[in-house]
């Protein structure tokens, strides 16, 4: 007789499933932090003018604006510049009341140093530029960028 004796079933023990749970959470996390949600459905054309100089724009306090023609998400009949504000096409005159509401919807503590950003087509009127700017500042937000593209050969 022998001491060791062999094992009869020669099965394969059953996969340990403990750790599951964690890889399942560690990639719902990774996706989350990965994927970048869109914002805003723009319905306006909007090709930017180049610049020489420019610098990164911290986006957490920024409220952008968008002012150009009419673009393909636009179900109106407008054929000049118009004004988007978050996904809402807004009149000039209605600019104040929709920068405000939006300005609302940022963290408490950015509210106070908001940023308007202007993103603007190359081709838009200058006057409805100035008649925003206007109405910027009677909402008390003297904070404004221009968006451009970067471009080192501009004239």
């Amino acid at each position: 007789m022998s001491k060791f004796k062999k094992k009869k079933g020669g099965e394969l023990p059953p996969v340990n499933t403990a750790s599951l749970p964690d890889i399942v959470f560690m990639l719902l996390f990774f996706f989350m932090v990965a994927t970048v949600l869109r914002k805003n459905d723009l319905k306006v054309l909007n090709q930017l003018p180049p610049a020489d100089q420019i610098e990164k724009l911290d986006k957490s306090r920024t409220v952008f604006i968008y002012i150009g023609k009419p673009g393909e998400g636009y179900t109106g009949k407008s054929k000049v510049d118009i004004v988007q504000i978050g996904d809402r096409i807004v009149d000039v005159t209605e600019v104040k009341s929709a920068i405000l509401q939006e300005v609302t919807n940022l963290r408490e503590e950015l509210q106070s140093s908001a940023i308007v950003a202007l993103k603007i087509d190359k081709d838009a009127e200058s006057g409805i530029v100035y008649d925003v700017k206007q109405e910027l500042r009677e909402a008390n937000l003297p904070k404004i960028i221009f968006i451009t593209t970067p471009n080192k050969s501009v004239n």
